[in-house]
């Protein structure tokens, strides 16, 4: 059987807090994303290209879309 919810973000929430310097309130609104990448290895951080300016137009046009049915 996993851990409760519960048991699992608690968990986290005490890593971010002793790893990152966190509060719960930056924790809990914290998407999982920028918590992995919080955690992630700064040497791995390197290995991963920045997004070009294209992409980065792309993503912006997909949100300014993203309300419109």
């Amino acid at each position: 059987m996993s851990e409760s919810f519960a048991a699992a973000t608690g968990r986290w929430n005490a890593r971010a807090a002793r790893w990152l310097g966190w509060r719960p309130g930056e924790f809990w609104t914290a998407t999982p994303a920028e918590l992995i990448a919080a955690l992630a290895d700064p040497a791995g951080a390197a290995a991963i290209a920045p997004p070009t300016r294209a992409v980065i137009n792309r993503m912006m046009e997909r949100d300014d879309n993203a309300g419109q049915v």
